[in-house]
C-alpha cells in the first residue's frame, strides 16, 4: 500500500514532507510487533497513527482499543487496563475483564501515556516486559499478546526528569518513535486541510462552502495554530454557520483568530510587566501593514484602469515610509526596545561669537500610532467628519476608518 492510499483509506490531508515521514515509519513498523510511541502537540491527529498501525499489521482482524488515560480517575485505571476479581474493592460485585485481556493479539492505543500514575506505569512495564499482568485482587498472572501503541503531546525528557515518568517505561513504549509535526510546520497543507473542512460542513449544515481570498490565505498560513488541526476544524465550522458571506476576506478572517502572545518573537531583555503592552503593539504593527496594503493595492488598481492616483504626492510617500517601518520592526522586533539616550547635553556652534551653545532639541515623535492618528484627524478635519470623502482621501474602507475612529477614541466632527 502506498502513503497516498493510506491517506486515502484513514481520511489524511497533506502532503508535507514531515507528514509523509511519519507515515513512512508507521506504514513500516506497522507488520512488526515493536512498540511505538507517537508524540506531538495537542491537536495534530496523533490518534490516526495506531489505526495505520493496527490495520496495516496481521492484527487488523483482533481487537483495537484506544484508551485515553487521562480521562479515567487514578483510582480506578489498573482496574480498567488490567481487570479485577470480585470483593477487590468497594463496588466490585463480580469479576471484569481489563482491555489487556479483551485485546489480547490486537493493539491497544494508550492517548496522553503520560498521565498514567506512576503504580500503573509499574504494572505496564511488567506487560511490556513479560506480556504478563495482573487482575486487581488476584495472585495469578494471566498472559497477553497486545501491540501497545502510545501517545502524547509532554515533553517526556522533562516528565522523566521531574519524576512524573519512569525513564525505563519510556525507552520500553519509544522503540520507534515517531513525531507528528505541528500545523505551523505544514504550512503547504493548511489551505488543503481548510477546504476539506469547507466541504465537510457544507454537507453537514447544507449550505454553500465557504472559501478564501488569497490575502485570508495569507493570513491563515502565516498564523502560529497553538491548537493545530482541532483548532482550525472549530474556526472552519464557525465561520460556515455563522457568517452569511461565502467568501471569506482577511477582515473577517481576523476577527476570529485572537492574537497569540505567547507565539509572538522574544526581545532579549525584556521585562515580563511588558508582555501586554508588546502585545498591543504587535497588534497595531499587524493590523497597520494590513491596511496599508490594502490601501496599495487600490492606488495600483486605480493606475492600472488609467486612472490618477487618489492620493497625492505626499501621502503616497509618507504611506511608503510607513509600511517601509511597519515591516521593518515586524521582521526586527528589537526595534521596540527603548533606545538608550545619551544624557550629555547637546552643543550647537554659532558663528557670531565663535563658540558653542548648549541647545535642547525637540525630537519629532516616530510613533507609527502617532503618525496614523495625525493623518485620519487631518482628514477629518478637511472633509468637517465626512468618513466617506475622509476614507477616500486616505485610500481605506469605510468600515476601517471607522474602526480606527474608535481604537484611537478621536474627534469625530
Amino acid at each position: 500500500m502506498t502513503i497516498q492510499q493510506v491517506k486515502q483509506r484513514f481520511g489524511i490531508i497533506g502532503n508535507s514532507t514531515l507528514l509523509n515521514r511519519s507515515l513512512e515509519v508507521a506504514m513500516q513498523v506497522a507488520p512488526t510487533d515493536i512498540s511505538v510511541l507517537v508524540m506531538g502537540e495537542s491537536g495534530t491527529g496523533k490518534e490516526i497513527i495506531p489505526q495505520v498501525i493496527h490495520h496495516l499489521s496481521a492484527r487488523k482482524h483482533g481487537e483495537y482499543i484506544a484508551v485515553n488515560c487521562g480521562a479515567i480517575p487514578e483510582g480506578t485505571i489498573d482496574s480498567e487496563l488490567f481487570g479485577h476479581e470480585k470483593g477487590s474493592f468497594t463496588g466490585a460485585s463480580g469479576s471484569r475483564q481489563g482491555y489487556f485481556e479483551v485485546a489480547n493479539n490486537g493493539t491497544i492505543f494508550l492517548d496522553e501515556v503520560a498521565e498514567l500514575p506512576m503504580q500503573t506505569q509499574v504494572r505496564l512495564l511488567r506487560v511490556l516486559e513479560t506480556g504478563e499482568f495482573i487482575r486487581v485482587g488476584s495472585s495469578k498472572a494471566i498472559k497477553t499478546n497486545v501491540r501497545v501503541v502510545a501517545a502524547t503531546n509532554e515533553n517526556m525528557q522533562k516528565a522523566i526528569s521531574s519524576g512524573k515518568f519512569r525513564e525505563d517505561l519510556f525507552y520500553r513504549l519509544s522503540t520507534v518513535p515517531i513525531q507528528l509535526p505541528a500545523l505551523r510546520k505544514r504550512k503547504e497543507d493548511i489551505h488543503l486541510i481548510f477546504r476539506k473542512f469547507a466541504h465537510d460542513f457544507a454537507e453537514k449544515y447544507r449550505m454553500p462552502a465557504i472559501k478564501l481570498t488569497e490575502s485570508a490565505v495569507e493570513i491563515l498560513q502565516d498564523y502560529p495554530w497553538p491548537g493545530n488541526i482541532r483548532q482550525l476544524k472549530n474556526l472552519v465550522e464557525q465561520l460556515s454557520v455563522i457568517e452569511t458571506e461565502r467568501e471569506i476576506d482577511d477582515f473577517i478572517l481576523s476577527g476570529y483568530m485572537p492574537i497569540i502572545t505567547e507565539k509572538m518573537p522574544s526581545v532579549i531583555g525584556e521585562e515580563k510587566d511588558s508582555f501586554s503592552e508588546r502585545e498591543l503593539m504587535y497588534k497595531f504593527l499587524f493590523d497597520m501593514k494590513k491596511d496599508l496594503t490594502e490601501l496599495k493595492k487600490l492606488v495600483l488598481d486605480v493606475i492600472a484602469q488609467g486612472g490618477n492616483s487618489p492620493l497625492s504626492t505626499e501621502q503616497n510617500t509618507v504611506i511608503n515610509r510607513l509600511y517601509q517601518e511597519v515591516n521593518e520592526t515586524i521582521d526586527s522586533p528589537s526595534r521596540l526596545l527603548p533606545v538608550a539616550k545619551d544624557k550629555d547635553a547637546e552643543f550647537a556652534y554659532d558663528k557670531s561669537t565663535d563658540s558653542y551653545e548648549q541647545h535642547e532639541e525637540v525630537e519629532e515623535s516616530l510613533s507609527l500610532e502617532d503618525r496614523e492618528k495625525e493623518l485620519i484627524q487631518k482628514a477629518l478635519e478637511k472633509h468637517r467628519g465626512k468618513r466617506k470623502y475622509a476614507a477616500g482621501e486616505l485610500g481605506i474602507s469605510e468600515r476601517t476608518l471607522y474602526r480606527k475612529i474608535k481604537e484611537y477614541n478621536l474627534i469625530d466632527l
